[in-house]
């Protein structure tokens, strides 16, 4: 009995044991993507002039830093053939414009040359509705006791509309996301609704009704499903190969990661009562 005691614990420790003991995964390291963050995005009543993209490379696994890109040349070029240039801060990776022209229903082409490969995109800046009200609940949720938030506007009337709703709030570390589209609701009244169950009297909320595109609008579903509602942000670092709309015209097979948009906003800084 003693013997059989004695062997049982000796698993049982070997077993404990090895669940402690760090194991390094080999993982392959793809090459390097290019990524670009060119969400240009103009407030309402602003003048939308000072507009920025960044761009990085993909890193391993195990390493969360991204890589800066200097030394590209990247532009902006409307219909009109107007050339808005961006120009690198020093060593960061960042790229600023700040006579950028935005205007509504105009068509826009990004163009990046960077490494010996010129990537390119089209996009369209499109139109939101203002934020017309909000709404506080204080019995929403799913259990009927969480503070609610409902962001009201007025959809236009006989046009497709795709929107992006942002939340962020004093009481969370990340931003919500989510898109919609009008095809249930067009030509009405509609709103945005926070998604943050912990909300309580004092905390702040800014709320971000952006105008989209279709394919952005697809776009952005999946980006949200895969990094979660309440994790990342559709203006950062994919957090997967997700194809975006811009191409690499020089290697088509080496796409970028990321997405060239344009979206007029509107927004509202509510406290919670």
């Amino acid at each position: 009995m003693n013997r059989i005691y004695f062997i049982w614990v000796w698993i049982l420790s070997f077993l404990f044991l090895s669940c402690e003991e760090v194991i390094p995964l080999h993982l392959e390291t793809a090459p390097p993507k290019l990524v670009i963050e060119a969400a240009i995005v103009w407030k309402k009543g602003s003048s939308g002039a000072t507009q920025k993209i960044k761009l990085s490379t993909t890193t391993s696994f195990y390493n969360n830093i991204p890589n800066k890109v200097s030394g590209a040349t990247v532009f902006i070029k409307n219909s009109s053939n107007t050339i808005f240039n961006f120009i690198e801060v020093p060593a960061t990776g960042e790229y600023k414009c700040l006579n950028f022209v935005p205007v509504l229903g105009e068509n826009y082409t990004l163009t990046i040359i960077a490494d010996g490969s010129t990537y390119i995109a089209t996009e369209t800046l499109l139109p939101v509705a203002p934020i017309t009200k909000v709404e506080q609940n204080n019995q929403g949720g799913f259990s009927g006791k969480n503070i609610e938030l409902k962001a009201f506007y007025n959809d236009p009337v006989n046009t497709p509309n795709y929107y992006l709703y942002r939340y962020t709030y004093s009481n969370q570390a990340t931003s919500n996301f989510y898109a919609d589209d009008d095809s249930f609701f067009s030509g009405n009244e509609f709103f945005s609704i926070s998604q943050n169950d912990n909300l309580k009297p004092g905390d702040k909320v800014e709320i971000n009704h952006y105008g989209i595109s279709k394919t952005y609008y697809n776009y952005m579903n999946i980006i949200v499903s895969i990094a979660g509602n309440s994790g990342g942000s559709p203006f950062q670092s994919p957090p997967a190969t997700v194809r975006g709309n811009i191409i690499n015209s020089t290697h088509p097979e080496n796409f970028p990661l990321g997405y060239f948009s344009l979206s007029e906003y509107d927004t509202v800084n509510y406290t919670v009562q």
